[in-house]
């Protein structure tokens, strides 16, 4: 009754099959990369689109305003405190500032299987979804985003996604636990 199973398609070697008809050798193929091809090859954005973005930034922190990024900044080194890192001992704390003009905050918290762990960052879009910003506002309910941690990166790819989600576009700034400001992107 049962289908009989497949037998496993042997590993490829590299090499193409001989041709049947001239009985010619198989040829291997090799890729030859050299580091000027590979770096003639990087994509990089064009100074009027640095421009552009730049232009965007200032316009985004004027619209925000100063007052409103400082508090979101303290809040962000506040919460990260309550981090609950046990395995890897790195804390982070991330504050989102809505269109609403609220401020929502929260903090890592692992468990045993990494993937599994509470981000910052998603963690404090949770909390704004539970008290309502997409009611408020709409499902893009994020203007900007904190991130407050002793490393210089910004968020990681999977929240990234929760943000994208949530903005049509947001200001991250990265900051270090005393709230100095390591990146603005």
């Amino acid at each position: 009754d049962r289908h009989p199973r497949r037998p496993l398609a042997p590993s490829w070697d590299g090499r193409l099959p001989r041709n049947r008809r001239t009985d010619e050798v198989p040829v291997t193929y090799k890729i030859v990369m050299t580091l000027e091809k590979l770096q003639a090859k990087i994509l990089l954005p064009t100074p009027e689109e640095l421009e552009t973005e730049r232009t965007w930034i200032i316009n985004k922190i004027n619209q925000i305003g100063i007052e409103k990024i400082s508090e979101a900044i303290q809040k962000a080194v506040e919460v990260r405190r309550y981090a609950y890192p046990p395995y890897s001992g790195y804390k982070v704390g991330a504050s989102i500032i809505c269109k609403s003009g609220a401020i929502h905050a929260s903090c890592n918290a692992e468990v045993a299987s990494y993937s599994e762990t509470d981000h910052a960052e998603g963690s404090a879009i949770t909390k704004a979804i539970s008290e309502g910003e997409t009611k408020k506002s709409d499902d893009n309910f994020i203007e900007a985003v904190i991130v407050a941690h002793s490393g210089k990166s910004g968020p990681c790819g999977r929240c990234r996604q929760c943000i994208a989600q949530h903005a049509e576009n947001a200001l991250i700034i990265d900051v270090d636990p005393e709230g100095n400001i390591d990146a603005v992107i």
